[in-house]
């Protein structure tokens, strides 16, 4: 029945077969995993459920391959990985976004193989349970974070700037920095804090603490190139914090893009012109105001 089934397919489709079995034998693996790790509720049971579907989805292919696949390991550990480090929200969205390329192979497959387009449907309702595992608890502090983020790229990129033609010594920017960078950390955990609690939020410190984190870790490495750089190479450190930020900028955007299915070429844009634009002004101003007081650190 197996050979029967392979003659009315061609080859092309069976290779397509192949990989997609290989596919839904590794995200069930990973569904299971990222399940195990979790505590009973909602999320652990629509993780069960989806790899319970993809091991459905992987016999039916099983029947036109006759192969017994085993799932990639190293894919499931790095996944794995991201679930730990970044959330099992955005590292199922990831899969999720693969899943969307593979609705060609299944368009394609549909005239050889009639199974595909329940297989598609299937798919299409996979899509729909993902959108629930958005209870994720770092997801509900977003708003926490970009505020701490963008707060922080914004003042410490413009104080940083300023700082290098003002001073043109790395250990003392980095010093100046340091500082008033933790003073901002501060203030901006506490003001979120206040402004939390007078709202009748019972999370105000939670809040609080992704704020802080968001405001302190941007903190640590927007200042990093001033640290490695010797007292002359403030430009280099300049260029190097710069791209830090930008960098910066294209990660957390990326995350959240994929997390909560939000554009990412605006916000991108938009951090991107406000932090490199408040970067570029406070930098003539830190010249000018050297000029004009006449100091020479």
């Amino acid at each position: 029945m197996e050979k029967e089934r392979d003659t009315q397919i061609s080859q092309k489709a069976l290779a397509a077969i192949r990989l997609m079995q290989q596919t839904e034998i590794t995200e069930y693996a990973t569904y299971k995993a990222i399940a195990s790790r979790l505590k009973d509720g909602k999320n652990k049971q629509v993780l069960n459920r989806l790899a319970e579907e993809e091991l459905v989805h992987c016999n039916i292919w099983k029947k036109y391959t006759g192969e017994e696949m085993k799932p990639q390991g190293l894919k499931v550990w790095w996944r794995k990985l991201l679930a730990r480090v970044l959330g099992f929200t955005f590292t199922i969205k990831l899969m999720e976004n693969r899943e969307d390329v593979a609705q060609h192979d299944y368009a394609a497959l549909v005239a050889e193989v009639p199974e595909s387009a329940e297989v598609m449907a299937q798919e299409d309702a996979h899509e729909r349970a993902l959108m629930d595992l958005l209870d994720e608890e770092r997801l509900q502090y977003v708003g926490s974070m970009v505020l701490g983020l963008n707060d922080a790229l914004v003042e410490l990129t413009g104080t940083l700037a300023g700082l290098t033609l003002a001073m043109q010594n790395t250990r003392i920017i980095a010093l100046s920095g340091l500082i008033t960078g933790i003073s901002a950390t501060l203030s901006m955990a506490s003001s979120e804090f206040l402004s939390a609690k007078s709202e009748g939020r019972k999370d105000a410190l939670k809040s609080c603490v992704y704020t802080g984190i968001a405001y302190l870790v941007t903190v640590a490495l927007l200042i990093l190139p001033y640290l490695l750089f010797p007292p002359k190479g403030y430009l280099f450190a300049l260029g190097t914090m710069l791209a830090v930020v930008v960098l910066i900028i294209v990660i957390f955007n990326y995350y959240i893009a994929v997390a909560k299915d939000l554009p990412f070429k605006r916000r991108f844009a938009e951090m991107a012109c406000i932090s490199l634009g408040v970067a570029a002004l406070s930098f003539v101003v830190g010249l000018l105001v050297k000029m004009w007081l006449g100091v020479d650190v």
